[in-house]
Formats: structure tokens, C-alpha cells, sequence
């Protein structure tokens, strides 16, 4: 028989991915209680080449479901929850009408500006992006300018009607309590916050020749935005009058839940991409126009963010690809295949023989793509080149991107991390974690809780309610450490000679793409 908890409090936080929304529910102490998931999908416009609308309505109605199957799940009362926060993937945005009814939104995968992002990059004698991103750490391809942009070219029924925007984070807590902000962690993403103020800049959207008068509110994450609504209550099954707290963008709430909260305090995140992250103690950008800069949820901090792209989704094309045996043979010793493939891979030695996969490069905002997906040197000596080896060798060469990644960001932030933190579905690889200490020549620390976004937007929920002073010291207070890996000086050596072969080599790959002869792994929109 479940234990009835509803003497006890609780926090929720509501966690709109790129794949699914998930409510979850937790404690005071930052323990996970109960989970409601559904995947969502987001629909292409047909005329519309790289389109991803966001269903308003139907993701809402999904949000409802995981809300009730929370509640369900933990054996609670509504009453026993206390606070609520949302956080969301980021870039996506929602527009609203001026009776603030959304009227319009797309997911962070949306790609259908590119005609705009080139277009927009010639402003201002071909200077706006360069000026956009040191005042606001972003770019154009990813940004809603372009977007918003299109909106005005394409569909002007629905541009002329846009009276406020906001993040799909913020779009939950209207939903829930019908008022419209924006949180700086969050809004960050779109290009139109500046880094310092943490306030829209109004001037670049006139500079776009976008209205400027559609921007809401900025409230920092953890303050409260009103509380559960009769309507939402009704759908949801929330107790009416719950207080709902801003919460923001993903990564940096995970962050948050991670306990990286203070200056120079580095994470790297290791899901479908892979974020390398860099506290900032204030707000810098960096003079080459590689690294993203966004607001941290931690007020006056800036977080330097470098992407891996595809990392997750990689080894999961070759588990999927090539790997068919070694699934059947784990589902028989009822273990995950990935456990079972490090375990071969931890018998091929450092270096998997030389063979060096091309897949993501280090990032490059300004000008953003990649080779085409290969494997080079590899071999015809089935002892040495098999699957064992691939595989060791794509952990090797995700750790070496990252380790590009970071090197960029503490060239010009100075930064001197003593340790890593190591999070997301990745770092459960006991492998994969020494060979990033291996590569980076660091300690690297894996927490308890690896899947940190929705304890971090809990977190949020619960200085909004009062139960936590402020969101830097619950984040330090409710980590918790599994292990720690440390680097071994004569792989450390090895990996370093790689790293310089790969860089090299990456180079002369993307001459083949610039050639016309291969194709791109992924290019930026606009490029």
C-alpha cells in the first residue's frame, strides 16, 4: 500500500522539452516523489521548409495530463503542494493577442528563418549581428528576431495582432495564473535582453523593423508571478490560489540543481547535445563570437555556454545502427546495452588505436557547421577495428570536443575551474566520465540526481513559496555526489597528442564541405 504523504510539502516543477513535458514533484529535502510524462510532437507549416509550430492547444491539454498524473502518482493532496515553477527548452516563443490570448508559437527547433537571418545580418553595414551579440550573447540564427521577422513577411494577420511575447516557460505560467513575464535566464535567448541590465532592449527590434512595444514584464526566476487560477485549477487539478513562481530556461536551471552557482564553477551537460557551461561573474562576451553568453537564474551572473551538437544522438544512431546483438545480450542480463558496450570498450586501450570519428566540431556561433559524419583511420584489422573500438572512440572524441569547447570560453573569461560537473544521461557511463578527466585533465564530479532541470525549477517554486532563502544556497544545500573521477597523467598525455591530430584533421573535413564534395552534419540558419 502507498504512503499517504499528504501531511508532509511539496514543490512542483512543470518541464516543457523539445521531446515531452514532464510535472515533477518533490520534496522539501530536493527528492523526486512522483513524475507525469507525455512526448509531444511539433508540427511542420506546410509552404513553411524547417517550420516547427508549437500546438498551443493540444500541448496544453498535455501539460493538464502530467500535472494529474503527478498528483495521482504521489499519493497527495493538491493542498500538500505549495509551489509551482515552469521551465522550458529555450528559443522557442509564444505570442500573445491584446486580449492576451496566445495566438501563435514554435518549438526552439523551429528553422524557417533563414532567409531572415541572412537578410538581418546586413543591417547596419553589415554590423547588427556582431553589435546584437555583445549586448545580448547571442546570435541571429537561433534568436526570435528572424522569427518574429518572418511573422511580419509571411503571416501578417498574426504579426499585426502580436501584443507581447513570451518563452513556452512563461507561456505555463500563464496558463496557470493569466498574467505574462519573462525571466532573464530564459528571454536571454531571443537576442533582444542585454547581458548587463538583464532588461529588453527595445532598440533592436527597431533596428529589425519589428514593433517594439510587444515586450512584457522581466521578473527574476523564483519571484512570483500570482498564483493557480479557478480555470487552471479546474484543468490541472492544482489547489486555486497556489502560488507559481518564474522558473527559466533549462540549461540553467539545471544548473541551479546542480549547485553551480557560483563564479567560475563549471558543468557539462550530457543529453541528446552536449552544453559545456562556464559561470561568469559578470557579464562578458567573447571578442571571436564563438561562445554563447546567456543570464544566469542566479541574479548579476552570466553563463558562457559552448554546444556539442549531437553527442547523445550519435551514440544512439550506432547502438541503433550497428549494436543489435549487444542489445539482446543485455536485455538477457537485464542491464542497459550502453553499460554493457563500456564495458567492452574499456578493453580497447586509450586512443582506440588512433581512429578519430568527425562528427560534432567545437562551436563556432558566428559561423556554425560542421563536417560531414565520418570515422577516419580506421583499419581493416578486425581485432582492432570493431565495434568495441567505435564506440570507446566516439566517448574519446566527445570529451575532446568538449574539452575545445571549454579551452574557447576560459581563453577569454580567465576562468580556472578546480572541477567539472558532470550531468545528464552521459555521465552515468562510469567510462565515459574518466575519459573526460582523461582529456580535460580534471576532476570531474557526478551527482546523484543527473537529470538536474526539474529539481532546479523546483527549486525556483520554492523561494517563490518561502521555504528557501534564495535559489544560490538551496542549490548548494541539495546537491548531492555519487563519485568522483580523476585524470591519469599518461592518458592525459595521450589524449592531448589526439586532440591535436583531430583538430587538424576537422579542419581539413570542413575544406570538403566548402567544396561542394560532402555534406554538412548541420549548418546554421542563415549560413
Amino acid at each position: 500500500m502507498q504512503e499517504n504523504r499528504s501531511d508532509h510539502q511539496y514543490l512542483m516543477a512543470i518541464d516543457a522539452g523539445t521531446g515531452s513535458v514532464r510535472a515533477v514533484i518533490f520534496n522539501l529535502e530536493g527528492e523526486q516523489i512522483a513524475v507525469g510524462q507525455h512526448e509531444w510532437t511539433h508540427r511542420s507549416v506546410a509552404g513553411a521548409e524547417g517550420s516547427m509550430d508549437f500546438d498551443l492547444s493540444n500541448n496544453w491539454e498535455l501539460v493538464c495530463k502530467c500535472i494529474r498524473q503527478a498528483i495521482e502518482q504521489a499519493n497527495i493532496s493538491a493542498d500538500s503542494i505549495i509551489g509551482v515553477s515552469s521551465c522550458s527548452m529555450r528559443e522557442g516563443i509564444v505570442v500573445y493577442d491584446k486580449n492576451d490570448q496566445p495566438i501563435w508559437a514554435c518549438a526552439n527547433v523551429d528553422a524557417r528563418a533563414g532567409e531572415q537571418v541572412a537578410y538581418l545580418k546586413t543591417l547596419l553595414d553589415n554590423e547588427f549581428e556582431e553589435r546584437v551579440y555583445h549586448q545580448t550573447g547571442q546570435t541571429l540564427a537561433l534568436g526570435a528576431l528572424a522569427r518574429l521577422l518572418w511573422l511580419k513577411q509571411h503571416s501578417p494577420d498574426i504579426y499585426l495582432n502580436i501584443a507581447s511575447v513570451s518563452m513556452i516557460s512563461d507561456w505555463v505560467g500563464y496558463k496557470l495564473c493569466g498574467k505574462i513575464a519573462v525571466d532573464p535566464s530564459n528571454a536571454g535567448t531571443t537576442g533582444m535582453l542585454a547581458l548587463t541590465s538583464r532588461q529588453w532592449q527595445p532598440e533592436i527590434l527597431q533596428q529589425a523593423g519589428l514593433n517594439p512595444n510587444i515586450l512584457p514584464p522581466v521578473l527574476e526566476t523564483g519571484s512570483v508571478l500570482g498564483v493557480v487560477t479557478e480555470q487552471a485549477a479546474k484543468e490541472t487539478g492544482l489547489r486555486i490560489g497556489t502560488p507559481f513562481a518564474m522558473g527559466g530556461g533549462d540549461v540553467q536551471l539545471g544548473c541551479l540543481g546542480l549547485g553551480v552557482v557560483r563564479p567560475h564553477q563549471t558543468a557539462i551537460l550530457g543529453g541528446t547535445f552536449w552544453q559545456q557551461v562556464v559561470n561568469l561573474p559578470t557579464a562578458m562576451t567573447d571578442p571571436d563570437i564563438n561562445i554563447r553568453i546567456n543570464p544566469h537564474v542566479i541574479p548579476g551572473m552570466a553563463q558562457a555556454e559552448s554546444i556539442s551538437f549531437f553527442t547523445g544522438l550519435t551514440m544512439r544512431w550506432f547502438r541503433d545502427a550497428f549494436c543489435g546483438e549487444e542489445k539482446l545480450v543485455a536485455e538477457r542480463l537485464g542491464k542497459d546495452v550502453y553499460t554493457l558496450l563500456e564495458e567492452m570498450a574499456s578493453q580497447v586501450p586509450c586512443g582506440s588505436y588512433g581512429v578519430m570519428p568527425i562528427f560534432s566540431d567545437a562551436m563556432h556561433f558566428k559561423t556554425w557547421y560542421h563536417a560531414a559524419p565520418s570515422f577516419i583511420n580506421l583499419s581493416i584489422d578486425p581485432e582492432k577495428c570493431n565495434k568495441s573500438t567505435l564506440f570507446r572512440s566516439l566517448e574519446e572524441n566527445a570529451s575532446i570536443v568538449s574539452s575545445c569547447n571549454l579551452e574557447q570560453v576560459f581563453d577569454f573569461s580567465k576562468a580556472n575551474p578546480d572541477y567539472i560537473v558532470f550531468a545528464g544521461g552521459a555521465s552515468k557511463g562510469k567510462l565515459w566520465s574518466q575519459i573526460l578527466s582523461d582529456v580535460t585533465g580534471l576532476e570531474v564530479r557526478v551527482p546523484v540526481v543527473k537529470e538536474a532541470t526539474a529539481l532546479g525549477c523546483a527549486i525556483a517554486a520554492g523561494v517563490g513559496a518561502g521555504v528557501y532563502r534564495d535559489l544560490a544556497s538551496a542549490g548548494e544545500e541539495l546537491v548531492e555526489w555519487e563519485t568522483s573521477y580523476f585524470p591519469t597523467e599518461e592518458h592525459k598525455q595521450t589524449y592531448q597528442e589526439l586532440k591535436d591530430k583531430w583538430i587538424s584533421i576537422y579542419k581539413e573535413q570542413l575544406h570538403l564541405v566548402d567544396d561542394g564534395l560532402t555534406t554538412p552534419l548541420w549548418k546554421a540558419t542563415g549560413l
